[in-house]
């Protein structure tokens, strides 16, 4: 699933975000596992041990080893399994409410058109177009791309725009995402235009340079963010683009304490009837701020993106909205809203204003992101208001552990 549909479809992305846990093998022992691991990890950043490991490098080893043992397997394989798990399940899982419809709409196409598209297909594919109209045989590469069909979208608009000088490669850990798509491509006549094979983005190293790369809804359930966008960098042709939309906001899809406390504000005025969780089959009398990251991949490194991002490319597009608004549209609780309702309408209404004021003010920080990003440096970057790629950065300070890696030079 895609933050948009190419007709009207808003920027959320929480296709996974609220699973059902009944969709899930051996859950429970699972989440004794990452109980027993988040303690384990807790304890081990106790400054006190901090402090004692410092002063004794055998002590200092154990602790590595320790935190290595802690991290590592089961638990890496159990999260690939279950992304595999999550994103072959059932369509109507993933179906956006209509009242997203209805906010992106009236609310999200006006911010869009201040930049000059209204939905991100239009945007990325006007990229496409121009590495077209203005080199030779353009190859693109989709990280992450699933069954494809936003790369086969955007390459029969191209081709029914006169241009045929492109292939596409995506690349997906599913394989049978990856069937559906070789499949819709033949269907729609592009398989001559496009390859599907199976990687993992948290070991992919490129063979080649391309003209552009997309990242669309991929970026968030990349653990090893870092080698990855370093891997883009070095593939990026030096006239290239990488094109992105993501989710940016708290790992696991969660709420920063400052929208939390808007959230449960405005959860006051809920009807009991929009408190029920459609995908987690369950009653919130208080919105519970649930961290999808628990399981599987989802919004694994959320918050990190845009630092990440900022550190190694120029935006020549940024364009940065949404935080609040997520909660009360998404997949979890929208479709308890009917936007034929007159006070549906208006408390979306309220919300998205709500919203807008934090963000402008700079209270809480956009979750969603549609950039392009150069290489070479970017005179006057195309931004929406005063939403700048700094201005939207949520500062977060750093754990004891990471400030002891900083002061000791990187190494634990």
């Amino acid at each position: 699933m895609r933050i948009y549909d190419e007709f009207n479809a808003s920027s959320l992305r929480f296709s996974n975000a609220n699973a059902s846990p009944s969709t899930f093998i051996s859950v429970r022992d699972r989440q004794v596992n990452l109980s027993r691991e988040n303690a384990a990890l807790k304890l081990l950043e106790n400054p006190a041990i901090v402090f004692t490991v410092q002063l004794n490098p055998i002590l200092g080893r154990l602790r590595r080893k320790v935190a290595a043992l802690v991290r590592a397997e089961p638990g890496y394989a159990q999260r690939h399994q279950q992304e595999l798990l999550g994103f072959t399940a059932p369509a109507k899982v993933n179906e956006l409410p209509a009242i997203a419809h209805y906010w992106f709409n009236k609310h999200l196409v006006p911010m869009m058109q201040c930049v000059g598209f209204t939905n991100a297909h239009e945007c990325i594919r006007a990229y496409l177009e121009k590495l077209c109209r203005t080199s030779g045989t353009c190859v693109f590469l989709s990280i992450g791309s699933g069954k494809g069909e936003a790369e086969i979208q955007m390459a029969m608009w191209l081709r029914e725009h006169g241009l045929h000088n492109f292939a596409f490669e995506c690349l997906d850990i599913n394989e049978s995402l990856l069937a559906q798509g070789r499949e819709l491509a033949a269907s729609r006549t592009m398989s001559h235009h496009f390859t599907f094979e199976t990687f993992d983005v948290n070991t992919w190293a490129p063979s080649r340079t391309y003209h552009a790369i997309l990242a669309l809804q991929s970026l968030h359930h990349v653990v090893e963010l870092e080698k990855l966008l370093d891997a883009v960098h070095t593939a990026l042709k030096d006239q290239g683009y990488f094109l992105t939309d993501d989710m940016i906001g708290r790992n696991g899809h969660q709420r920063w304490p400052e929208a939390l406390t808007i959230v449960h504000e405005l959860w006051e005025d809920l009807p009991e009837s929009y408190r029920f969780n459609q995908q987690l089959r369950r009653f919130e009398k208080l919105y519970q701020n649930w961290d999808c990251s628990t399981e599987g991949f989802e919004g694994i490194r959320s918050q990190d993106i845009l630092p990440l991002l900022i550190q190694r490319f120029n935006f020549e597009l940024f364009f940065a909205f949404g935080n609040v608004i997520d909660v009360f549209i998404d997949r979890g609780f929208g479709h308890n809203f009917n936007p034929e309702g007159e006070w549906d309408r208006s408390f979306i209404d309220r919300v998205h204003a709500v919203d807008m004021r934090n963000l402008e003010h700079g209270t809480i920080k956009p979750t969603h992101l549609l950039a392009a990003m150069r290489k070479i440096p970017v005179q006057q970057p195309l931004i929406y208001k005063h939403f700048t790629p700094d201005y939207c950065v949520r500062r977060v300070r750093p754990s004891v552990l990471e400030r002891m890696r900083i002061w000791r030079g990187g190494q634990y």
